[in-house]
């Protein structure tokens, strides 16, 4: 196989995977799209416990240090530290 052959070899095999990569982004935000669908209409159904569920998944989340954000881009946790 001369050079020019493993050119065309590994161009095909570049497009191949951008073409697998691209397939695989579009599955993911479909996928997205519908679990947000489904989340969404399951908080209206039951709005009771869909807020309890958020309240403990937010308090896990700060536990961890990860940041919550409110509708103003304001977030509960502190970051004072003791030395």
């Amino acid at each position: 196989m001369d050079k020019i052959e493993r050119r065309k070899v590994l161009m095909n095999n570049v497009e191949r995977r951008i073409e697998v990569a691209k397939s695989q982004a579009v599955r993911k935000r479909n996928y997205r799209r519908a679990r947000d669908r489904a989340l969404t209409r399951l908080s209206k159904d039951y709005p009771n416990v869909y807020r309890i569920y958020l309240e403990e998944e937010m308090r896990a989340d700060e536990k961890m240090g990860k940041k919550w954000l409110d509708i103003d881009g304001n977030t509960n946790l502190t970051t004072s530290r003791a030395r």
